[in-house]
């Protein structure tokens, strides 16, 4: 289904995609990056902190040591795990370099095998072949992004290019 090279390009482009998102949320301000603005998980500072917890927690049940492991213990609590905008950012970028490290060890074995975890928004134990549990970890985070681009574009941010292809080095 996927391939190392796939995972690799994939954590490559969520390191360069979340320097985007983060770079042009950087330039608003902390109350307009956490007004409620009708999204899912209300803001963009609400976002981007569940995109952080969710990448952790997928981070935890691929078993990647040594995990920066989510401080928060739910989706709920994920939503607030950084107040401040600095630290919030500062565990972005040092996520990426991890997801970047883990996606370099990945082999194809590994990627044939199944996942066994636990989904405690479903309340139940899972089986699912890592395959799809890493291609849902990179989709995710793309939904997320997407949802941060338009809040911030509706404040007259400016993201830059988020396409695939014009990814440095593709």
């Amino acid at each position: 289904m996927i391939t190392p090279a796939y995972v690799q390009t994939m954590a490559r482009y969520n390191t360069w995609q979340n320097a985007n998102i983060y770079g042009a949320a950087g330039k608003l301000s902390d109350g307009q990056r956490k007004e409620d603005r009708g999204a899912f998980f209300r803001s963009i500072h609400g976002t981007l902190n569940h995109l952080l917890w969710a990448d952790q927690m997928w981070m935890v049940r691929f078993n990647a040591p040594p995990t920066p492991a989510p401080t928060a213990k739910n989706i709920p609590e994920g939503l607030e795990q950084y107040d401040s905008w600095a630290e919030l950012a500062n565990a972005r970028k040092t996520l990426d370099a991890f997801i970047e490290d883990w996606a370099s060890r990945i082999t194809p074995e590994w990627l044939a095998t199944d996942l066994h975890w636990f989904a405690a928004s479903a309340g139940k134990d899972m089986v699912t072949p890592i395959a799809v549990a890493v291609t849902h970890f990179f989709n995710h985070q793309t939904h997320h992004r997407g949802q941060t681009h338009c809040l911030i574009t509706g404040l007259h941010g400016v993201p830059d290019r988020t396409d695939l292809p014009f990814m440095p080095g593709v």
